[in-house]
């Protein structure tokens, strides 16, 4: 399925409808380029849940966590690992049991992730420097 947006809006609140199906085990593994809409999708998931003023890229702590009463999320930034033994190192495959876990970079950690995802790639039209093409794709699921 692709989804196209035309602004830092639309991702947001295609990432509110996202957070409206997210559940406890659910990972969500976000692909693109650097500022293609990434953190702006999960900025509209963690609105979802009533956490829009505590939204921060994780890119310097790998993985930040958030609690609400109905579900733990867990936003990881995988960019600046060198090898996925870092993302064994810091537990990571420990959080995707005890939460909804939503990963940027997820594409350099992929021989890690359990066998159901859902992977969401994000690209850029260069024709239009608002439009976000987004490709939701289902790994060994049907549907979110």
């Amino acid at each position: 399925m692709i989804i196209k947006t035309n602004s830092e809006a639309e991702t947001i609140e295609l990432g509110k409808k996202i957070g409206s199906k997210l559940k406890k085990g659910m990972i969500i593994v976000l692909t693109g380029d650097l500022g293609s809409g990434k953190t702006k999708l999960t900025q509209g998931i963690l609105t979802y849940f009533g956490l829009e003023n505590e939204i921060s890229s994780p890119t310097f702590t790998i993985v930040n966590e958030y609690n609400t009463k109905d579900l733990n999320i867990y936003h990881f930034d995988v960019y600046r690992l060198e090898e996925v033994d870092e993302f064994y190192a810091i537990g990571g495959e420990e959080y995707f049991e005890r939460g909804a876990c939503i990963i940027e970079w997820g594409e350099m950690i992929e021989e890690v992730l359990p066998k159901e995802y859902i992977k969401i790639k994000f690209t850029r039209d260069l024709s239009n420097e608002n439009l976000r093409n987004i490709e939701i794709e289902y790994v060994g699921k049907e549907n979110l």
